[in-house]
């Protein structure tokens, strides 16, 4: 974005050194989310984060190439 805005090319750590100097810093939230349930989510990462895991396809013989085929 301040490459298009400003025209000027500036690195992370020169943008990063900015902001810091005005006073800015990295986001982050303040707070958790007052409609969190605690309950619900540990529920989910014990019944349904395993299932969704496993569902990931198991590693196989196959080609990264989209234009060949995969050898067997």
């Amino acid at each position: 974005m301040i490459r298009r805005r400003l025209r000027v090319s500036l690195s992370v750590a020169t943008v990063w050194r900015l902001l810091k100097r005005h006073g800015w810093s990295w986001q982050a939230p303040a707070r958790t989310a007052l409609e969190r349930d605690e309950h619900a989510v540990e529920l989910w990462k014990k019944e349904v984060w395993p299932r969704v895991k496993a569902s990931r396809r198991q590693p196989g013989p196959g080609s990264s190439s989209r234009t060949k085929p995969a050898s067997r």
